[in-house]
């Protein structure tokens, strides 16, 4: 991975989150193209903003960590690029859940 956590620091309740790579074959054995492929609907968390300020002023901490596992809807998130590599900025909202190991 490279220093995009060093380039990039997400505000508030948003965090930064990098696709896993999809499976090259199916179950059966046979290959997939790349143009067949879905955008991968897991991620693991590469940075973390402070938290969602609330309107007395108070912060409420992000739930999630840096190497966290974390799932996601297909549409979530803006996908940018940074140093070439493609990563998600996407709020804690938009976090379906974490795969835990």
């Amino acid at each position: 991975m490279s220093d995009c956590t060093s380039k990039i620091r997400p505000l508030q309740d948003r965090l930064i989150v990098k696709r896993l790579d999809e499976e090259e074959k199916t179950a059966s054995g046979l290959y997939i193209p790349d143009s067949a492929k879905e955008k991968p609907q897991q991620g693991k968390v590469i940075a973390v903003g402070k938290g969602k300020v609330k309107e007395d002023g108070t912060l409420t901490p992000i739930d999630l960590s840096v190497g966290d596992t974390v799932l996601f809807g297909k549409y979530s998130g803006q996908e940018i690029k940074v140093d070439g590599e493609d990563v998600l900025i996407m709020r804690e909202d938009d976090v379906y859940g974490v795969v835990e190991a």
